[in-house]
């Protein structure tokens, strides 16, 4: 089994909508297997200590998650055009993989919701690029024939999928069409890719 995880902070459910649908997608080819992961609130004072279960959601992720998969969509709310601390400061403890270079050639694909359509949506988008093109991953994107693509009104950009949150957290089915797809292609690209 390819195991894509998919890994995401999601304050007000958005995100974390998101990442299920990703999850769908991935599990619609044979022979890959999602694995849903969240990150812990960080403090503005000081390291906050999380359990290692949330009360709600996902389970936390750890650098062993990361370490074992054979892909990752990697999500967060946009905060400002750019990732939520919480998944920085995860990112951020991923030293150790880097050095022993254990994401390099893994596929890996972004998403992100925003509180507006003029939000930061693709600004996110790369900002969560950058840690993962350190790692040696192989990014991928959305395909510019998917139809979603080019019909939707709301999120969607070629970076990956987005959302627009800004009166309703219900995805659209555009939305979710290009969640769905992302999710696919991990899958497919990290079967090619152990075979």
């Amino acid at each position: 089994m390819a195991k894509i995880l998919i890994l995401y902070y999601s304050r007000d459910g958005s995100t974390m909508r998101m990442a299920q649908q990703i999850g769908r997608g991935v599990e619609s080819v044979a022979g890959a297997e999602a694995l849903l992961r969240t990150v812990p609130e960080v403090s503005a004072v000081c390291e906050k200590i999380a359990d290692s279960i949330p009360d709600a959601g996902a389970p936390y992720a750890t650098l062993q998650d990361l370490e074992t998969c054979d892909g990752l969509a990697l999500g967060s709310p946009t905060h400002f055009g750019n990732m939520a601390a919480s998944l920085k400061h995860f990112l951020d403890g991923t030293t150790a993989l880097w050095f022993s270079g254990a994401l390099s050639g893994k596929p890996a694909g972004v998403f992100t919701s925003t509180g507006s359509m003029h939000g930061g949506q693709e600004t996110t988008l790369l900002s969560m690029m950058l840690p993962l093109m350190h790692h040696g991953m192989l990014l991928m994107s959305l395909p510019c024939n998917e139809i979603a693509l080019r019909e939707t009104v709301s999120g969607g950009t070629p970076y990956g999928p987005s959302h627009v949150a800004d009166t309703d957290s219900e995805l659209t089915e555009h939305e979710k069409r290009l969640c769905w797809v992302l999710g696919e292609r991990l899958a497919k690209a990290a079967l090619a890719l152990r075979a």
